[in-house]
């Protein structure tokens, strides 16, 4: 089977501000990668899980299952709805603990192999707030409904990418300078 390329124009952060940004905007109009197993396949593949999780319908339902539930936690973090809808998809793992050659190490399980790419996601969010809580960011391009974990050392980044957001907003603002001086 040929493998289709990720159409995203971002992608790359962690697993769960890259599952959130599974849908986009580009040039008004919303994109979603997650639209069939198929998308979902170019995903796992993208983030090196396509050998450890299936691609199915019932996988694809159940990450679709944990976007809702990041995106709601994203928007808003503290509801006892959000805190439901996050716990919802943590419920389908566990994580057992173990002892390796290399020293501790865990192990994830699932009760059923379709939450396993969900699940995984959502953990990742958890890691996500007990490191930088305050570095999970929207990009503050106002088209734009991507997220991003922002690295920047004095953690002052506004936008996903400087390339793509971050200079549509300076072009816009040079724009209407421009046309301010002239008018």
């Amino acid at each position: 089977m040929t493998m289709t390329a990720d159409p995203r124009p971002f992608a790359g952060e962690p697993l769960a501000l890259d599952l959130l940004n599974t849908r986009w905007k580009e040039h008004g109009v919303l994109h979603d990668l997650l639209d069939s197993p198929d998308g979902l396949r170019v995903w796992l593949a993208g983030r090196g899980l396509a050998d450890r999780f299936p691609s199915d319908e019932a996988s694809l339902q159940a990450v679709l299952r944990a976007r809702e539930a990041l995106a709601a936690a994203t928007a808003d973090p503290g509801s006892p709805a959000t805190l439901r809808l996050v716990d919802d998809v943590l419920a389908h793992g566990r994580v057992r603990l173990t002892l390796t050659a290399g020293g501790p190490g865990e192990t994830a399980e699932f009760d059923d192999p379709a939450w396993g790419a969900a699940w995984t996601a959502v953990r990742d969010y958890l890691r996500l707030l007990a490191e930088a809580p305050d570095r999970i960011r929207r990009c503050a391009q106002p088209d734009c409904i991507r997220y991003f974990l922002d690295t920047s050392r004095n953690g002052k980044r506004r936008w996903c990418s400087m390339a793509l957001c971050g200079n549509r907003v300076k072009a816009a603002r040079h724009y209407a300078r421009t046309r301010e001086s002239q008018g």
